[in-house]
């Protein structure tokens, strides 16, 4: 009889977990076909239940006014809720929600504590986040390093921003020795995903002939790529340079910009 009691149990959880799964992909189709008011109605039952995942799922909906009126009070709700059972999305969002006021009146202190947990984690726009606190001195004194630390950590797994940031810091030394090779290659990493103001400070290596040798027609290509994405200062770049390069070289320097846009960005 107690085998039974033990085998009717696991079936029963057996059979609970699999409509909630059911319940919580309904809801994901939902969201996936626009359809949010059916999403939050799948998702609302599963996160009073304590599901850390429809918790945050149904703070994104409130933050961002989707199938339902914009609350960024109800939305810290359940991004809370979510946070302290680990989810470091939430944790995330409940930093941001902090840093910039959203539901909540503004307060650094418990964004950083909050943009920590998740950080901890290996949340990479946590620790992104995290190490422009520290570099600015928001909710903690001023730390270089510890923004370095942080951003290293976000830039190995692929982040743009703090690829791009950490070669500003390895090109201005801050909070590590200057190192101009290193720069570039962080910058070219950035600039390899598109990230135009990585292009534009590449280029400005290749001007200046910083970590690489100088090199004008290369300068003029990444300013050239950069200014076509709107960077003002990749325009600036590639003006500048063409005033000290033949007609020949500009051809050039035009030609490798339109090759490396068709490779991607990748090993121009």
């Amino acid at each position: 009889m107690k085998k039974l009691l033990i085998l009717l149990i696991i079936l029963f959880t057996l059979a609970s977990n699999a409509v909630w799964s059911a319940d919580y992909n309904k809801g994901w189709e939902a969201y996936n076909s626009g359809n949010y008011t059916t999403a939050l109605s799948e998702w609302r039952p599963l996160a009073e239940q304590g599901d850390s995942d429809a918790q945050y799922n149904l703070g994104y909906l409130y933050a961002d006014g989707l199938g339902v009126i914009q609350n960024y009070k109800t939305a810290l709700k359940w991004f809370t809720l979510a946070a302290e059972q680990g989810d470091d999305g939430a944790q995330f969002a409940v930093g941001m929600s902090y840093d910039d006021g959203l539901g909540v009146p503004e307060n650094d202190k418990i964004a950083l504590k909050w943009y920590t947990l998740a950080a901890e984690q290996g949340n990479a726009s946590a620790q992104f986040t995290l190490g422009k606190m520290y570099f600015h001195g928001e909710g903690v004194p001023q730390d270089y390093q510890t923004s370095v630390k942080w951003i290293t950590l976000a830039a190995e797994q692929g982040h743009v921003k703090s690829q791009n940031n950490l070669g500003q810091f390895y090109r201005n030394g801050q909070g590590v020795i200057q190192d101009y090779k290193t720069a570039v290659k962080w910058y070219t990493l950035a600039a390899e995903q598109g990230h135009a103001i990585a292009q534009n400070n590449l280029g400005q290596m290749y001007e200046n002939g910083w970590g690489v040798l100088q090199d004008n027609i290369y300068a003029h290509m990444w300013g050239n790529i950069a200014a076509s994405s709107g960077n003002e200062n990749g325009a600036e770049l590639r003006d500048r340079v063409a005033n000290k390069m033949t007609t020949a070289d500009i051809s050039k320097a035009q030609n490798l910009a339109r090759e490396c846009v068709a490779k991607n960005y990748k090993g121009c």
